[in-house]
């Protein structure tokens, strides 16, 4: 059991921050290093029980510290910390997922990638469009920029506004280096479709 006073202490820390996210991703990244990962997974769970958003928000850059090497924390991630009210907890989702990506590795983390894409809760599919931008800035996308293109297109016609607009915003990052492959994915779209008619308009912003 993880001493309660040092988790006030990380909460009392964390609390103060109103704006951005730095000195909770700091926090984070000192208790990774100064714990063992089990230590760091039990006090996340203890973070996430809190009704304060910043100290879920910590969880939440703790278990995306966790992971690669933690299907337990990966689990968390994907099913409980995606279904946090706040919106705050949602953007360090998105941050938390590109972690677990970046360390396991963008390549092998593909099938997650398309889990996640894949789950009709919306903010695990907007965590994976948002997190990983700009996609061909990311190992392998980098060298596959199509296949980023082709991931992000699923979600052209998503019911979720949120999800559209996070996809068409990273298909218009990706259109400013592969202009030609972005515009060809998208001559296939259906514009009769509202909703992929609004990604469309995102997406092809600079093209």
């Amino acid at each position: 059991m993880i001493d309660p006073e040092p988790i006030e202490k990380l909460i009392q820390r964390v609390q103060n921050t109103q704006h951005g996210f730095l000195d909770i991703q700091l926090a984070a990244g000192e208790v990774l290093a100064a714990q063992s990962a089990t230590e760091s997974l039990e006090l996340a769970h203890q973070l996430f029980a809190s009704e304060i958003p910043q100290a879920r928000s910590l969880a939440t850059f703790l278990l995306g510290g966790l992971a690669a090497a933690s299907n337990e924390a990966l689990e968390f991630l994907q099913q409980r910390v995606s279904l946090d009210a706040d919106w705050r907890v949602q953007e360090i989702l998105a941050k938390a997922f590109d972690r677990f990506c970046a360390e396991r590795g963008y390549e092998q983390s593909l099938p997650v990638i398309q889990l996640w894409l894949a789950e009709p809760n919306p903010n695990l599919r907007r965590a994976v469009s948002e997190g990983l931008r700009i996609w061909t800035a990311r190992p392998y996308f980098r060298e596959h920029p199509q296949q980023a293109i082709q991931l992000l297109s699923q979600l052209n016609s998503d019911p979720s506004e949120y999800v559209r607009k996070s996809a068409g915003n990273a298909l218009r990052d990706i259109s400013k280096k592969h202009r030609d492959l972005v515009s060809a994915e998208l001559q296939g779209w259906d514009l009769s479709n509202r909703h992929t008619a609004q990604t469309h308009k995102l997406a092809s912003r600079f093209l």
